[in-house]
This record gives C-alpha cells, sequence and structure tokens, in this order.
C-alpha cells in the first residue's frame, strides 16, 4: 500500500478534531490510539471498498465462516503489518513525538472469542484474504465478551470485560442491513397470493440484529475481506407507558431480553435459563447471516435457488451454528415458497461442518422443551428432518434397532445438534490426524460407515503473520537475515533455517533472543503483576482454557513433588525453573475453578519460602487473553502440551509455541503427534500412555488408581497434602480434587483423565527438560530445529487444504 505521510498526519488531526475536539497536543493516548486507527482505516478503506465491489461484479463461489467466537486480540499493529504500513506509521508518530507502544496498549482485546476454537477463525480469516480467496465471517458482537479474570485470594473472580466502553475504530456499523430473528411464538397456517400453502410464526418475540464489519486485511495484497458481527436490540423494547406509570422495570423488560443475547459470550448454562439464552445467540446470529445472505442473493439472481450453493459454502465452526441448518430450510420453504426436496437440496449442497471435540459433552445437545419452545417452526422442521434420517437409518441398517434410535437427531427427549450435521453437511471434517482417525474408529464410526465419502482430516494451523512477524520481532528479524523474505506468506521457506543448526553464531543468537524475550515478559509481568521472573531460569508454560482433560493438575502436582524433592535435599541441585500457568475457567466449571485456587495457593507457599528461592517460582497469568500470549509465546522454553491422549482434537497453542522457538513436553495426542513427526521426538519431549493403551484400559475396565498411589509414595504424598493441612488448613478446599483422583465423585470412576497413571513418566520427562537445558547450546539447536520445522502448521496450508477438498474457491485478486 502506498503511504503518504501528510495525508496520514491531516487524517490524524481531522479526527481528532471531529471526534474529540481537540489537537494533537491535548489528546489523552485513548484520543491518540482511536486517531491513529481511524486514519489507517481510512488509507485501508479504497482497498475494502474495492474488494467488496469486485466480488459484485464477478459473482465467483464466496466462503462464509459462521463462529461463535472470533478470538481477534488487538487490531492496530496486525492490522498495519498486514498492510505494509506499521514501520511507515511508527516513523510518522515519531517525528510527531508520539510513542507507538504507549498507543497499542491503550487498545483493548476484542472480546468475541475465548479459546482455540475461536483463535483458530481469526487465523483462517487472516489466511483467507492473504491468499486472495473470498472468504468472510459471521458471529456475534458480544458487549461483554467472556469476563475479565482478577485473582482474588487465589480465587478465579469474574467482572465484565467492558471492551466496548469506547467505540472500536475498526468496527463500522451497517444499521441498513438490520434483520429480524424472531423468538417463540405459536406456529400458524395460511396460503401464499397463488394460493400455495406456507406456515409462518405469530405473536412471537422480534429482535433487531444489526451488523458491524470489520476489515481483514490480507498481508501484501490489495484483498481486505469482512467479519461481520451482529448485535441485539429490542425494535420496541421501551415501553413508555409503563415509564409513565413508574413501572420502570417492566418499561424496558423487553429491550433488556433482547440485548442479553450480544451480551456475553458463554453464558453460565448449568440452568434452563442459561440453555436458552444460550441457544438463542446460537439461531440469532445463524437467523440473521442467513438472512442476510440469501437477501443479498435474491437481489442478484432472483427466488431461483439452484445456483444457490455454487455460488455460497458455509463452514460451520463445531455445532454452535448447526441451527442454520434447519433455519435455512425454513427460509427457503416459508419465505420464499421452496419445495422440501429443493430446499434439502441446497441446503445438503451448502454446508460443511468442522468437528472440534472428541468429549461427548461438547457435542451439543438441547432439551427439545427448551428448543420447541423457542424455535417452535424450527423444531418443525427437525422433526421432518429426523422422519426422514430415521427412514434412511432403517434402509442402511435394517433391524440394528440400537443405530435407528442412538442415531436419530431427535431422541432422549434431546436434539441432537452434531447429528444434523453429519447428517445433513456434505464435509465433515476432524482437525488433526489422530483426531480425525477417532472420529472415525470410535467416536462417529456409526456414522462414518454410513457417509464415509463425507470425512476428511484438516489439521489446524495458525497465521505466521501474528505470532511470528507481529508477536516476535526479534526471531522475525533473525529468519529474514538468513533465508530473506518470503516466508510471511510461505512458512514452509522456514526449512532454509536447518543449514545453521551447527552455526555457532546463529545458536547464540537464538540464546540472545531468547532470553531478550524473557526479559521482556519478565518486565510485564513485573509492571502488571509484580511478579519478579528470574529470565535464567527455564519458562516452563501451559497458557490454555482450564479444563480437566487438559491436566494443568497434572502440572501442578509436579510441581508440588519438585518443591517436596528440593525442600527435603538441598544438596538437589536442578536447573531453576519458572512454572507459568495462564487460563480461565468456564464461570460455572466449578472443578476447574478449583485447579486455579490451587495452582495460586502452591504458587503462594513456594514462592514465599526462602529454602527454595532462586530454584523455583509458580506465576499464574491473570486474564490471559491474546496481547498477552504474544507475549508469552516468544518467552516460553517449554511448551506443556499433557492432555490424556485421545481427547485434544488439535491444540494450536503448541504450534505457536513452536513456531516460536519453544520445546514441546506432551503427549502423543492432538497436533502433537504431527509436531513431534515435523521436528523429530528428539527434539522434545515425549511421556504418558498412548490413545491405543488408553481405549485398552478403558475397554477392560482395567484402571486401578489406587496401585500408582501404592506403587509410588511420592505420588501418594503429593496427593494426600491436598488434603492433609500442607495447602489448606481447613482440610476442605481441595477435597472434591483430591476425591476425584483417589475415590471418584458425582458418579464418576476415580482419575478420569489418567493423572495418577502419567504422573511418573510426566516427572521423568520433566528430569530430561531439566538435563538438556544445561548444555544451553544444544538447545538452542533443538530449537532452531522446530521453528525451522513449522511450516506444515500455517493456517496458509490448511485453507490451501480446506480450498482444495471441501470448497472449491478460485482466487480473485483485487488489482487496487
Amino acid at each position: 500500500m502506498e503511504f503518504d505521510k501528510e495525508q496520514f498526519k491531516q487524517n490524524l488531526s481531522a479526527r481528532l478534531r471531529r471526534q474529540y475536539g481537540k489537537d494533537i497536543s491535548q489528546a489523552n493516548k485513548h484520543d491518540l490510539f482511536d486517531a491513529v486507527s481511524a486514519s489507517a482505516l481510512e488509507l485501508i478503506m479504497p482497498k475494502w471498498m474495492e474488494t467488496r465491489a469486485e466480488y459484485d461484479k464477478k459473482p465467483v463461489k464466496q466462503l462464509y465462516y459462521l463462529s461463535a467466537e472470533f478470538l481477534m486480540g488487538r487490531a492496530l499493529s496486525n492490522n498495519l503489518i498486514n498492510a505494509e504500513i506499521k514501520d511507515s506509521v511508527k516513523e510518522v508518530l515519531k517525528e510527531m513525538n508520539i510513542d507507538f507502544d504507549m498507543i497499542e496498549d491503550e487498545e483493548p482485546d476484542a472480546g468475541l472469542g475465548n479459546g482455540g476454537l475461536g483463535r483458530l477463525a481469526a487465523c483462517f480469516l487472516d489466511s483467507l484474504a492473504t491468499l486472495d480467496y473470498p472468504g468472510h465471517g459471521y458471529g456475534i458482537r458480544y458487549e461483554y465478551g467472556m469476563f475479565e479474570q482478577r485473582i482474588e485470594d487465589g480465587y478465579q473472580v469474574e467482572y465484565p470485560d467492558n471492551w466496548l466502553a469506547h467505540r472500536d475504530p475498526w468496527e463500522m456499523k451497517r444499521s441498513d442491513l438490520a434483520v429480524t430473528v424472531k423468538f417463540g411464538g405459536n406456529i400458524a397456517y395460511g396460503k401464499t397470493p397463488d394460493g400455495q400453502p406456507r406456515f409462518y410464526i405469530e405473536n412471537a418475540e422480534e429482535v433487531t440484529a444489526t451488523p458491524y464489519d470489520m476489515p481483514i486485511i490480507g498481508y501484501g495484497t490489495n484483498t481486505v475481506n469482512t467479519l461481520r458481527l451482529w448485535q441485539a436490540s429490542s425494535p420496541n423494547g421501551f415501553d413508555l407507558q409503563l415509564f409513565n406509570s413508574m413501572d420502570y422495570n417492566r418499561a424496558v423488560e423487553r429491550q433488556n431480553s433482547a440485548e442479553n443475547i450480544s451480551r456475553v459470550l458463554y453464558p453460565n448454562d448449568n440452568g434452563p435459563s442459561g440453555k436458552a439464552l444460550r441457544l438463542k445467540q446460537q439461531y440469532f446470529f445463524s437467523s440473521a447471516s442467513l438472512q442476510d445472505l440469501v437477501r443479498h442473493y435474491v437481489a442478484d439472481h432472483g427466488t431461483d435457488f439452484s445456483k444457490f450453493a455454487d455460488l455460497h459454502v458455509i463452514q460451520l465452526n463445531d455445532t454452535h451454528p448447526v441451527v442454520a441448518i434447519p433455519e435455512l430450510m425454513r427460509i427457503l420453504i416459508d419465505d420464499y415458497n421452496v419445495g422440501w426436496d429443493d430446499a434439502w437440496n441446497v441446503v445438503t449442497h451448502t454446508f460443511a461442518y468442522t468437528n472440534h471435540t472428541i468429549l461427548a459433552e461438547a457435542l451439543e445437545k438441547w432439551p427439545i422443551a427448551i428448543f420447541q419452545g423457542l424455535l417452535p417452526r424450527v423444531y418443525q422442521i427437525v422433526e421432518e428432518i429426523n422422519r426422514r434420517l430415521v427412514i434412511e437409518l432403517r434402509a442402511q441398517f435394517p433391524n440394528d434397532y440400537y443405530k435407528h434410535e442412538h442415531m436419530a437427531i431427535i431422541h432422549n427427549n434431546m436434539v441432537y445438534m452434531a447429528w444434523m450435521a453429519i447428517h445433513a453437511c456434505f464435509s465433515v471434517n476432524g482437525v488433526a490426524e489422530l483426531h480425525t482417525k477417532l472420529l472415525k474408529e470410535v467416536e462417529l464410526k456409526d456414522w462414518y460407515t454410513m457417509y464415509p465419502q463425507k470425512f476428511n482430516n484438516k489439521t489446524n494451523g495458525i497465521t505466521q503473520r501474528r505470532w511470528l512477524l507481529n508477536a516476535n520481532p526479534r526471531l522475525s528479524k533473525f529468519i529474514t537475515d538468513r533465508i530473506g523474505h518470503g516466508w510471511e506468506k510461505d512458512l514452509t521457506k522456514l526449512k532454509g533455517l536447518e543449514k545453521f543448526l551447527d552455526d555457532d553464531a546463529s545458536l547464540d543468537e537464538i540464546i540472545k533472543i531468547k532470553m531478550e524475550n524473557k526479559q521482556a515478559l519478565a518486565d510485564y509481568l513485573k509492571h502488571a503483576q509484580n511478579e519478579f521472573l528470574d529470565p535464567e531460569s527455564i519458562f516452563d508454560v501451559q497458557v490454555k482454557r482450564l479444563h480437566e482433560y487438559k491436566r494443568q493438575l497434572l502440572n501442578i502436582l509436579h510441581v508440588m513433588y519438585l518443591y517436596n524433592r528440593l525442600v527435603d535435599d538441598p544438596s538437589f541441585n536442578p536447573p531453576a525453573r519458572t512454572f507459568i500457568f495462564g487460563a480461565k475457567a468456564a464461570s460455572g466449571y466449578r472443578r476447574a475453578k478449583q485447579i486455579i485456587k490451587l495452582i495460586n495457593t502452591v504458587a503462594e507457599r513456594i514462592n514465599n519460602d526462602r529454602r527454595v528461592r532462586g530454584k523455583i517460582r509458580v506465576v499464574f497469568v491473570e486474564n490471559y487473553r491474546v496481547s498477552v500470549a504474544e507475549k508469552i509465546f516468544p518467552a516460553a522454553d517449554v511448551s506443556e502440551q499433557i492432555s490424556t491422549a485421545g481427547l485434544e482434537a488439535s491444540g494450536t497453542s503448541n504450534m505457536k509455541f513452536m513456531l516460536n522457538g519453544a520445546l514441546t513436553l506432551g503427549t502423543m495426542d492432538g497436533a502433537n503427534i504431527e509436531i513431534f513427526e515435523e521436528a523429530g521426538k528428539e527434539n522434545g519431549f515425549v511421556f504418558g500412555m498412548l490413545t491405543e493403551e488408553i481405549k485398552k484400559m478403558e475397554a477392560e475396565h482395567s484402571y486401578n488408581p489406587a496401585g500408582y498411589l501404592e506403587r509410588n509414595p511420592e505420588l501418594a504424598r503429593v496427593v494426600e497434602q491436598l488434603v492433609d493441612g500442607t495447602y489448606d488448613p481447613t482440610h476442605q478446599l481441595f477435597k472434591e480434587l483430591h476425591d476425584s483422583l483417589v475415590f471418584g465423585v458425582e458418579g464418576q470412576r476415580p482419575d478420569v483423565y489418567y493423572v495418577l497413571a502419567d504422573f511418573d513418566s510426566y516427572c521423568k520427562a520433566q528430569e530430561r527438560v531439566a538435563q538438556a537445558y544445561l548444555d544451553k547450546k544444544d538447545w538452542a539447536r533443538k530449537t532452531l530445529k522446530n521453528i525451522a520445522n513449522s511450516g506444515k502448521f500455517s493456517s496458509d496450508r490448511t485453507i490451501e487444504d480446506y480450498v482444495r477438498d471441501i470448497w472449491h474457491l478460485k482466487k480473485l485478486e483485487i488489482k487496487g
């Protein structure tokens, strides 16, 4: 992009004057962030408009990625990098005595996602634009994100994440494209003007969905795609009569009910009202997005929908947007009088489904009472889809009554969303080789038998523009100095770094870069949390969503074990270690919150014990998010990827760590397997039972946690310390964690995630880590080997795989 310094300065001054009535000398940090962002958007806007115009002018198949989450992170730096104007903007600001880093820190992380599913969606959008594919995102504009996590007395406490306290300068409100989404009401039957029968909804709650557009800027190209997010409001939410009657709460009841839909990401759904709100959210953005697509299609092509699937492919990011399947049927049948068979033909050639989980509880299902009550007409359509599926099941599996019942979309008074997705979509993909294999052979075996042609694997990836070029400028320069540019759009070029594996100068530079990044993280945590980290120590990091299968509990139990060894044996002197955790637990996930409390309790004990000072430290990073991750990944020495084998679909933090030169300490699970294949097991640390061993143990019901405690006194001691008063004088705080390992709780068998079974192997792997770190030059060689072999894990490669096998898009270069 051409950059005009003077024009940028004028835009900046004009923005401050119009928006705030200030000049640069009067502007505060937020004013400047807003003005810089808005001025940059002014430069990007012509490309954005040109991209939209080109897509309209040359109708081609476009990809629409429906996702409940888009974990975008901060926009300013990433957008400037992709537009290739960051250095120019920094130079102009420096001339104006404005510190770019200060401005960047004013930007809040967009509260639009939480975990890997949402970050994957963000990386995919980046890659689609960079590769010149017409692909866009649809989701919800959450007012408060998930929550801001604060640690108080060691506990996670949730506060509103008020990321929209100020306007977001990167979004554009499109009130002219608002649509109406209906909930509840009753089904009525009538006829169209030409006498055709039709169904419609009466007495429904109407919610207005207003779109906000964000630009998705491709790197080194003129393509600027769109992320469209929907905000909920009520068209008649304020009742003046009630207000004048001094019934103030009821006067705004409808408005509050509507706005709750786009208020918070993943509201607590432990009760019926929470489940209803979750379903409302999913239907809200799915319906609004489909109405938007259909409206645009009809404006261009009329009501002949035979070409709809030629121009649209809709990827459902997990089960959250699967309600879009019956909703598109409803729109076509009720609004446009399309017959069932023709509508079903459109649906089954338009939708594709990504499965992100092995865990049964993550395969969404809705109680019929809630689903039917909120979406009566949609439920009626689901019933018909299910009726036809059951006929198909009886033909495919005659006399197999178990399959007839359990593969039905509706059974056990539930609506099974994953079953609907597999039945209706033309493609079903897993996100790592092992994950897809397990889906085919175990979790979705019956469905694979029925629809083998639908199943395929698409190993996840990450965008190197954000996770290396933006997050780790020191390492980016090192790479470019040695192999030149080009890796920014073709990560396989990093393979060229292998010729420097025995170059002492390069290895010394890798050591220096890592130390500088560790110091930067230490400086940040000193400022943000008053934590004092030793950059000379091993930075052993586990940052990801807090879930029992990810086994943060195994990690902290090892820390307790290591602490015991250091206290018991003053001559024991391994390399100093800093164990860094970062994670949010879902607000209703009690046991995950107990693990956070345990981590912080152990941290307080260890960090204040003079006997181990300088040898071991534990840090819990508060409110883990993308902008913090960008500081952590470049600084990590060890990447903890320790999920129970067979339960992590893929993981993407493992890829970000690898790209930034951390060595993987992990089980043979998810994408870890492919990471070890690419970099070599000798350049990481593998431990734990294999998926096959676990499946065999489960089939034989032979797992006995007590045996591991009997054979390993150190493990037994650590587990007992959860309840013996060592860390909690009441003996009650961690009793549930203790009992979940030893006795089993809530009807579960003990140690569901094989923490005790893998403990000894994990400790031995940690000893190998300590030993390997003593040879700094060899550690740097392993680091460089990992970086050089991370090319497979670019989201650019993932997108090309989707395009080749599922989406069949064509590049559409924008001339600019």
